[in-house]
């Protein structure tokens, strides 16, 4: 059951990394000469970008590693465990930054690429492509939440009758097939707050957000790694790290309540922390090639850019942020709920303030 779905995830992400190559690198119709790159970037430098940007996959990688590990291997750390009040800060502290990061990082760079002057004014102009993408992204993502969920729903029922079937036949019982499905079919399905319905859920949740993060990740990767502004990459490279450690933070601990093996969760972690370097080093690859104010390159970047944005400002608001604070941990405890409401403020602040340089 995991492993089909995550195989489904994994060509998602590989389908979505080949149309960002192949889009960067197509021929495009020359931009307008105000367009050009040198044109509007005053600070150039190519061998200076070159050795910010192989530092910057070094250390992205690493900060995106810790933060994504941290809450998986909590198990070692009791205070941070999933059912100690640590572990809900924190989760809400990341939830915040992801939040944040549709909102101010996203949804911004996408407007700024739908909006630029290097693109016609029909139909660019005319009308607000980036909210619509944006919208219809995050209609895609209830609709891909609730039928995984409904899926998983049915497959762990017919998993708990075929399992109960084969107790009973091996302990001598000799009960109909009809009963049986009656009987432990209602079980599964109605026990809908349960430990197993929760499971899945949790499990949805974090397929469906590694998804969104890691189609930002390689978009902003490749934006980098293509970028030969030695004046903007620098403060870039620190507000990634920021923003990977804690992003890395709330996915981690998604993973670590989805209760995966070990495979899984390496295979998570690794795709996480693996995109955003990949991206950059597409991005270098493709630098001769790739103008960040083609036109080709304007509009997918945009809509890749408004899709991600609705995918993660659903995520953080109802399968994060809303699934928490209307849970029964923080609905029983005032106290730790307005800490939780803290939490989730000083992150979205923080990922905000990196708008500033990111």
């Amino acid at each position: 059951m995991a492993n089909k779905s995550l195989k489904l995830t994994t060509l998602s992400l590989l389908l979505l990394l080949l149309i960002s190559a192949v889009s960067a690198a197509a021929p495009t119709n020359a931009p307008p000469p105000e367009c050009s790159l040198k044109s509007v970037i005053g600070c150039y430098d190519k061998a200076k970008s070159l050795k910010l940007k192989l530092i910057a996959i070094g250390a992205i990688l690493i900060t995106s590693m810790i933060g994504v590990c941290l809450p998986i291997f909590s198990r070692a750390v009791p205070a941070l465990q999933p059912d100690r009040n640590a572990f809900v800060i924190v989760k809400a502290f990341a939830s915040g930054v992801i939040l944040a990061t549709g909102y101010m990082h996203v949804m911004p760079d996408s407007f700024d690429c739908l909006k630029s002057e290097c693109l016609p004014e029909n139909p660019w102009k005319k009308f607000p492509f980036t909210t619509f993408v944006a919208m219809l992204s995050a209609v895609m993502t209830l609709m891909v939440d609730s039928f995984s969920l409904s899926y998983y729903k049915k497959r762990c029922s017919k998993v708990a009758i075929e399992e109960s079937m084969k107790k009973r036949e091996s302990d001598g019982l000799v009960v109909e097939l009809e009963n049986v499905g009656h009987g432990h079919g209602n079980v599964v399905v109605e026990g809908g707050d349960g430990s197993a319905s929760q499971l899945v859920r949790y499990r949805v949740v974090a397929q469906v957000l590694e998804l969104g993060i890691v189609v930002h990740s390689v978009v902003i990767g490749l934006s980098l790694g293509a970028s030969n502004n030695p004046c903007t990459i620098r403060p870039l490279v620190a507000a990634l790290c920021f923003h990977q450690l804690f992003e890395g933070m709330g996915l981690g601990g998604c993973i670590l309540q989805a209760e995966y093996g070990a495979k899984v969760k390496a295979i998570m972690a690794f795709f996480f922390s693996a995109t955003t370097p990949f991206g950059i080093a597409l991005g270098i690859g493709l630098s001769n090639v790739y103008s960040d104010n083609s036109p080709t390159a304007l509009i997918v970047v945009g809509i890749l850019d408004a899709a991600s944005a609705g995918l993660l400002n659903y995520m953080a608001l109802v399968d994060l942020l809303a699934s928490d604070f209307m849970g029964t941990k923080l609905q029983g405890s005032m106290k730790l709920q307005g800490w939780a409401f803290v939490a989730v403020i000083l992150g979205a602040g923080g990922m905000s303030i990196m708008a500033l340089w990111a």
